[in-house]
């Protein structure tokens, strides 16, 4: 969308955007409305100026994404998408934060109309992003032919102080630098403000030379001035070699009583700061939930203009298809989350005599195979393809290759997990690996990984002892039981090869997360009777001799 309001309007519509944040926080009783006073600017500019979005078709393949990365500040979010035409409410802006509303305290895809990844936890968004972006790479150079080009969607982010403290952000940003991914806009909300005050009391260094290390251009623009921010985005899409980081100074909680103060952080205003900021601002003080119908006009074409975009792109899908039918009819297949017909077809198998193979190894054996037949496929491992089997020669490597989908993550284990998660919700089916135990530094991700219900793959190998001479640093002791507590995980411990080809059939099978615990030290292949398939979750391997048993031995993997 590229929408020219005149300059009273452009402020009408972000006070709106700001003052409806605050009353949904002041009804709600509990908020963030500092950041919505304070980057509401940014938001506008994103959404007016440049995002092309389809507000009645908010699952458009090609839309550009736009993540809240410092997800505290949802109610500007959620004022945006209600005033843009999503299929969000005011009654539901008005039930902020209630159970049971399409507005809750952080962002959740799959929940809420219009939001393309669940964020909240700080870092999380960035690392999303990094995920889309190469995700849209990957559809383009699968799928784009000369005349017929579907996808060439941007990536937006709004991150905070807070976000960029966090490793998670810093593991993502240093690879979306290394790989170059041009599409992606990182707007920084630069207030120097975080819950327990001025952030030089923790957080002193050059965030902007950071990334410029990273081999991100780095802008620096007025967060509240709109051209310049508008100037800065043009400048960031202009550079399509690497990702770029706008520097927006900004005054968190602006205009209100609490300007440039953590107060202004998590909390109401307060019913005398918010009749004090509607009066300065010249908002009716007694009509909470103001909607002024010049602002719902003018935020409204995004829907026209959106519809328009959806339908030129379907008409393009369509030629597409024609050009090339094949293709055409994978993407489909893709985008409906569907499998191949056949693709669990003829897969490795092993028999009772074989040589002992460690379950790692025939996972090895079953990407590669699942590689060949589902296109869509992709996944590396963070510094250990050799030890977790994870490279497929025939697929290319992501970022060297035209249509690889190898991807070397560098040991960045919580910053592969949340990328993953990005590209999981633009249609990929990705699979990370490392070792079990390093499943401790991408828990936070796999957690909302479950949350989410993203098809992603996680390859764990070397699961217990038998990991022998690293030593107990590298031996998980807890790490299974902790994984199958959570909600919306599965957890699968396959006992030899052929356990192993019917768990990574479950993993693309199975909504949600599968985590695969595989070992470093061959196991025999067990000699099971007919009908046995690890998908069942249990069976009977061998009965008792003689009768009625006196003990049941129940085990998982080796």
């Amino acid at each position: 969308m590229s929408t020219s309001f005149s300059p009273d309007l452009d402020r009408r519509c972000i006070d709106a955007l700001r003052l409806l944040a605050v009353d949904m926080v002041e009804a709600a009783k509990s908020g963030h409305p500092g950041l919505p006073l304070g980057a509401a600017h940014l938001a506008h500019v994103v959404y007016t100026r440049h995002l092309r979005h389809a507000p009645r078709s908010p699952d458009w393949p090609d839309r550009d994404r736009f993540v809240l990365s410092a997800g505290h500040g949802s109610a500007l979010l959620y004022s945006m998408l209600h005033f843009t035409g999503y299929d969000l409410s005011i009654e539901e802006c008005k039930n902020f934060r209630q159970w049971g509303s399409k507005t809750p305290g952080h962002p959740e895809v799959h929940y809420t109309p219009g939001v393309e990844t669940t964020t909240g936890p700080l870092g999380q968004g960035i690392a999303n992003a990094v995920g889309l972006a190469m995700a849209e790479q990957m559809l383009a150079e699968r799928y784009n032919r000369e005349g017929h080009e579907l996808f060439g969607h941007r990536t937006f982010v709004i991150a905070g102080d807070g976000d960029l403290m966090e490793g998670v952000a810093s593991e993502a940003a240093s690879l979306a630098g290394h790989l170059g991914l041009g599409k992606l806009v990182v707007l920084y909300d630069d207030n120097d403000i975080s819950i327990d005050g001025h952030t030089d009391i923790t957080f002193t260094e050059d965030v902007g030379a950071r990334f410029a290390a990273f081999g991100w251009q780095v802008l620096h623009v007025d967060g509240h001035d709109l051209d310049a921010i508008d100037q800065g985005i043009q400048e960031a899409l202009a550079e399509t070699g690497k990702p770029t980081m706008v520097v927006a100074k900004t005054h968190i909680g602006l205009d209100s009583a609490v300007q440039d103060s953590s107060k202004a952080h998590g909390s109401p205003l307060g019913p005398d700061n918010t009749r004090a900021l509607k009066e300065k601002l010249g908002w009716p003080v007694d009509e909470p939930f103001h909607r002024p119908d010049d602002v719902a006009a003018a935020y409204g074409r995004a829907v026209e203009a959106g519809q328009d975009q959806v339908k030129t792109w379907e008409g393009q899908r369509d030629a597409h298809a024609t050009a090339h039918p094949e293709l055409g009819a994978e993407l489909a297949r893709v985008l409906a989350g569907e499998l191949p017909d056949g693709v669990f077809d003829d897969l490795p198998q092993w028999n009772p005599g074989d040589k002992a193979l460690a379950t790692r190894k025939a996972s090895g054996a079953m990407v590669t195979a699942l590689s060949a037949r589902v296109g869509e496929l992709a996944g590396g491992s963070a510094d250990l393809a050799g030890s977790n089997n994870t490279f497929v020669k025939e697929a290319g490597t992501f970022g060297e290759d035209v249509g690889g989908r190898n991807i070397h993550f560098g040991v960045r284990e919580h910053g592969m997990a949340s990328i993953a998660n990005g590209m999981a919700l633009s249609g990929i089916r990705p699979y990370v690996a490392t070792f079990l135990i390093f499943t401790d530094y991408l828990r936070p991700t796999l957690r909302l990984a479950a949350m989410a219900h993203l098809d992603v793959t996680y390859i764990m190998t070397h699961d217990s002892i038998g990991l022998g001479e690293d030593g107990p640093t590298h031996q998980p002791v807890e790490h299974l039981a902790s994984l199958r507590a959570i909600p919306g995980l599965t957890v699968l411990r396959p006992a030899d090869a052929n356990e192993t080809r019917e768990a990574w059939q479950a993993a693309l099978e199975v909504e949600g997360p599968v985590l695969l615990a595989l070992t470093r030290q061959g196991l025999p292949i067990q000699d099971r009777p007919a009908g046995a398939d690890a998908r069942q979750g249990g069976y009977v391997l061998k009965e008792a001799d003689g009768g009625e048993p006196k003990v049941i031995l129940i085990g998982t993997g080796s």
